[in-house]
């Protein structure tokens, strides 16, 4: 996993989750508490409530992204980008500043302005952007779209069919869809993935984005920091029946689980409970082996496919691998466990008998041993088969 050093803060692995707080200077924006046109009031509000709160970096939006809305021009972002700089320019506090545009030429106004990062939300759509990031040498998120500058997010639009025809891939969801508009249009050294949680487009549905989340961490398969935009969304007030004002708890609780899962950035309105949220999802991360000087680290690897995905990027090859391992316990008759232990042994997999059988292996592993036994004892082959239903 790659560290990105945005104007001096480094995201990563090696370094602890980081906090993007929002402001708006676009009236169409539906969190009214984060919205200004005045310089002055914004400025007050990022140092009150973003900087002093713990936001290391502030994201500014010239327009809202919701889809009701008309798309700006260039032109238009440019006009409002006045206020944004002279927002940036009128703070006391200490952070990295962020310009959430499609535009690359607004993206170049806002880095000549003194500006430290830029927050795509149209997945480089504008071919020009990842060239003028990269000349800037600076810090990109850049969120899974179609190449769509007026269809952030859609990622059905793509024409998967005819991609997949050429560089053929197993995808068999939405979250799948996600993952592969991420490398649409390639990344820069600095790129930051952002999987583009929320309603983007009608045919994006909440199960969607719970499946995406359910499955962040192979979303670390490209090596790239992550960045996540959880914040009260509705996949999250779904579940425990909240609406906006009362989904604080939800984002919380799901901030902790992303950072756990390997997300480096959170971006949120609500900052000193995130950023604390944040901290306890790093705090009880799993310890791994990592020593970038040496070049070893244990990858974050808790299923066959996110591992992966990190074999399609060293390797470029598709193969679904079943490499990692698992435990089931079966209580059953002991003549049974009896059956199925020995037939474990047969193929080779780790069984250890007590008051109960315990058999250890990877999902192949599993259905060999399924194999093994179609001619066994029905209550043997109906509990290994059931076993095996819950690791596919």
């Amino acid at each position: 996993m790659r560290t990105v050093d945005a104007a001096g803060l480094p995201i990563g692995d090696e370094h602890p989750p980081r906090i993007m707080g929002v402001l708006n200077v676009s009236k169409e924006s539906p969190y009214d508490p984060s919205v200004f046109d005045n310089a002055g009031e914004a400025a007050a509000y990022v140092d009150e409530e973003l900087i002093d709160e713990g936001a290391d970096i502030v994201d500014v939006g010239l327009e809202s992204a919701n889809k009701r809305y008309d798309v700006l021009s260039p032109e238009e972002e440019l006009e409002r980008l006045e206020t944004a700089v002279e927002t940036m320019e009128s703070t006391s506090g200490d952070a990295v500043w962020s310009i959430e545009t499609r535009y690359h030429e607004v993206a170049e106004a806002a880095l000549d302005a003194s500006y430290d990062m830029v927050n795509d939300i149209c997945g480089f759509a504008d071919p020009e952007m990842p060239a003028v990031c990269a000349e800037y040498d600076i810090a990109v998120a850049k969120m899974a779209s179609p190449p769509d500058l007026e269809r952030p997010g859609a990622v059905e639009d793509v024409d998967w069919a005819a991609r997949r025809a050429a560089s053929p891939k197993r995808s068999r969801s939405y979250a799948d869809d996600i993952y592969d508009a991420l490398e649409l249009n390639g990344f820069t050294d600095k790129t930051i993935l952002d999987p583009a949680f929320g309603g983007w487009s009608e045919e994006k549905t909440t199960a969607d984005d719970r499946e995406t989340f359910d499955r962040l961490r192979e979303f670390r398969g490209y090596g790239r920091p992550l960045l996540v935009s959880i914040n009260r969304k509705n996949f999250l007030r779904e579940v425990a029946g909240r609406d906006t004002e009362e989904a604080l708890p939800v984002s919380l609780a799901a901030t902790s689980m992303a950072v756990e899962r390997g997300a480096h950035i959170v971006r949120t309105h609500d900052v000193a409970e995130t950023r604390d949220a944040a901290l306890i999802g790093h705090e009880f991360s799993r310890d791994r082996v990592r020593d970038p000087e040496m070049g070893v680290e244990e990858l974050d690897v808790t299923t066959d496919g996110e591992f992966a995905r990190h074999l399609h990027r060293v390797t470029a090859s598709d193969e679904q691998p079943s490499v990692v391992t698992h435990a089931v316990e079966f209580d059953l008759q002991r003549e049974t466990e009896d059956y199925i232990a020995r037939s474990a042994k047969l193929e080779g997999i780790r069984a250890y008998q007590g008051s109960s059988l315990l058999v250890v292996g990877t999902a192949a592993e599993f259905r060999s041993l399924r194999a093994a036994i179609q001619s066994g004892p029905d209550a043997a082959r109906r509990a290994v088969a059931r076993a095996c239903g819950g690791l596919e």
